[in-house]
């Protein structure tokens, strides 16, 4: 029996990493086979989705996709080397990665209301950075600007490692990112953590407000994670593997090991995963455009 290659389109190390890794070696006791994770970073995902776009479709090569490679960039790259509505067959959702609104210490705000008074008081002056643009934390941000009625400027970096950095060392005043990023700089006093992009409170951080408390009601900010195959894998296959994510997902040590890093932890049937992502690439292309964001900008 030959092993599962797992695909992610990250390079080592990363949160894409960390979820994958998990689901593989779940996936691997649970098949008594190999599950080989394979690290194809760069081109914002494109190389790794590329490559399970064109493997054999018997669901032994699967992607651990993200909303940037199925909601953002069929909005931004005029041209892709795979349809990303016709080439993917989804599994089954994996994790949610709630994103945090965070400033440095020095700037005068203690929550999100006082931050988007700043910012109406001073457009385009307040600086946030992320991982890139066109990453899910830009749209977040592109969407905080037309929901709160507020002009930032916006400050791309390569990684989530940099764009946290960049705040900590007041290149920026504001970052929006994971709260997995940035929890022990939260905790050491060195970042000011003012909401979660949500409408309610995060079960494990209760003590963070949300954005809907501040009148923001249906600002949703982070990234998903979930699992898909070469489109044409026979259904049975598909069936019996969103069977055994879902069950990996569920297992008690490794889904207390995603939440404490914050993750929120999911699990779907391939048509109810399909079914969002169609409805996140319905509400992401109209941030985007809305928001005019291109890649190279």
């Amino acid at each position: 029996m030959r092993p599962l290659r797992f695909v992610v389109p990250y390079p080592p190390g990363g949160t894409t990493d960390i979820v994958a890794r998990g689901i593989g070696a779940k996936l691997g006791e649970r098949f008594g086979q190999q599950v080989v994770v394979d690290n194809r970073g760069g081109a914002s995902t494109i190389i790794g989705a590329d490559a399970v776009a064109k493997a054999a479709p018997d669901g032994y090569t699967l992607l651990l996709a993200t909303k940037t490679t199925l909601s953002i960039n069929p909005q931004v790259f005029p041209k892709l080397p795979y349809d990303a509505a016709r080439d993917f067959a989804p599994i089954s959702s994996a994790t949610n990665v709630p994103f945090v609104i965070a400033v440095h210490p020095s700037m005068p705000a203690n929550s999100i209301t006082e931050l988007i008074a700043l910012a109406k008081a001073k457009p385009g002056v307040i600086r946030y950075s992320t991982p890139g643009t066109a990453s899910s934390n830009h749209v977040a941000g592109a969407l905080l600007e037309s929901m709160a009625g507020i002009k930032l400027l916006h400050v791309p970096y390569k990684g989530s490692g940099p764009a946290a950095t960049a705040a900590l060392q007041g290149e920026v005043q504001m970052v929006i990112t994971g709260v997995g990023t940035l929890v022990s700089h939260w905790k050491a006093g060195k970042l000011k953590v003012l909401a979660f992009g949500s409408d309610t409170r995060h079960p494990s951080f209760p003590d963070v407000p949300s954005t809907g408390e501040a009148g923001l009601k249906g600002y949703e900010a982070g990234t998903w994670f979930g699992v898909v195959t070469r489109a044409g894998t026979p259904r049975p296959i598909i069936d019996r593997l969103s069977k055994e994510i879902v069950a990996a997902l569920a297992s008690a040590d490794l889904k207390d090991r995603l939440v404490a890093i914050g993750f929120d932890v999911l699990g779907s049937t391939p048509d109810e995963f399909a079914r969002y992502i169609k409805a996140d690439q319905a509400r992401t292309a109209k941030v985007i455009k809305a928001a005019g964001i291109k890649v190279g900008e």
